[in-house]
């Protein structure tokens, strides 16, 4: 009788070790699901400058280095050893989209803009588009005013009567020692 409480004991505890073990299968299945539907927020990120097809446009051979630089920014890359190069580099991240990287190189001769070279290049209404979400904004509003309502903002304010003017406090002509004199 007591061989076979031992094999009911042995059974019975590989029965349960086979339940607890198929159950922290599915237990684990159920959580790596639920992890694969939520994901974290990532931020977006954006580095460099942002060159726009209407700023290269504007350049110029024979503009000055102050002149491109009023265009485009300052560059993100300036490099001791190449002193006539700058490069405008710019990246761009979101989540679920791919990388946008885009780079820009001014070349100048005798300080003066010598030539461009650049990535094909997004519209500034272009690249605006493309930092639209998803997300459904709904409708524009209307950014006009009525005629009535133009003119009573521009109408003058009633004009209040004026505040007496203070009486002005005249500064001493010496001040104190800051420190006391020495005994």
């Amino acid at each position: 009788m007591s061989d076979f409480i031992v094999r009911c004991v042995c059974w019975s505890a590989l029965g349960a070790t086979a339940v607890a073990l198929s159950a922290c299968s599915s237990v684990d299945g159920a959580s790596n699901r639920l992890v694969s539907m939520v994901t974290p927020y990532k931020i977006d990120i954006v580095q460099g400058n942002f060159v726009s097809r209407e700023q290269v446009d504007a350049l110029k051979n024979g503009m000055s280095r102050g002149q491109v630089k009023n265009i485009l920014g300052t560059p993100l890359l300036t490099d001791v050893f190449h002193a006539d190069r700058w490069d405008y580099v710019f990246t761009f991240k979101r989540q679920g989209v791919e990388t946008q990287a885009r780079k820009v190189t001014v070349f100048f001769k005798d300080d003066v803009l010598a030539r461009v070279e650049a990535d094909p290049l997004p519209t500034e209404a272009e690249f605006v588009a493309s930092l639209d979400s998803g997300r459904n904004s709904g409708p524009v509003p209307v950014l006009e005013m009525s005629p009535e309502s133009l003119k009573a903002a521009i109408k003058p304010a009633q004009a209040a009567p004026a505040a007496p003017p203070k009486a002005m406090v005249v500064p001493p002509d010496s001040y104190p020692p800051l420190e006391a004199p020495a005994r």
